[in-house]
């Protein structure tokens, strides 16, 4: 059985708070780059991204990361831009749910080996289950659950739903 976490109303108030922090931290910049871990985490930043260019006159830049969530190490990682493109720029990094943290933390390496102005993480669900030590800066809820139950994040048109089972 299902329960519902976050209604599309509540997604969409934590989408909007989120992008206000993350423009308050680069509220100076020119450039932000939205780097969105694919699938979820990249419908997570569109999202994301659709709120910052309403509210800021700042560039922003959606960057996809590819890799193989359940090997990252054998997969690699991979972005849709050059280094060049977010090298020395405000990066964030972002996923729709930080569970043990190995995907965010293999993203966050990845970015580490170029210089930057600024590498923040941001994730829809936090569930405090980290392997690694890996926080999210940004975050649109903190829950407390099991191991043994899964948080599932659809983002559908006009339908936006976190659910735990």
């Amino acid at each position: 059985m299902a329960n519902q976490i976050l209604s599309h109303q509540q997604i969409q108030h934590k989408i909007q708070r989120i992008a206000y922090q993350i423009y308050e931290t680069n509220v100076a910049e020119e450039e932000i780059v939205i780097a969105g871990i694919d699938g979820d985490g990249l419908n997570f930043a569109k999202k994301i991204q659709d709120v910052l260019k309403k509210i800021t006159d700042a560039k922003i830049t959606l960057c996809t990361v590819y890799m193989d969530k359940g090997n990252p190490l054998k997969s690699g990682v991979t972005t849709s831009l050059t280094i060049e493109e977010y090298q020395n720029k405000a990066v964030v990094l972002v996923d729709d749910v930080l569970n043990s943290g190995t995907t965010l933390i293999y993203g966050v390496h990845h970015f580490l080996k170029t210089p930057l102005k600024r590498l923040k993480t941001a994730v829809l669900v936090n569930r405090n289950h980290k392997k690694y030590p890996v926080k999210a800066d940004f975050k649109g809820i903190s829950l407390s659950t099991s191991l043994q139950e899964h948080v599932h994040v659809k983002f559908q048109a006009k339908n936006d739903v976190v659910y735990l089972d």
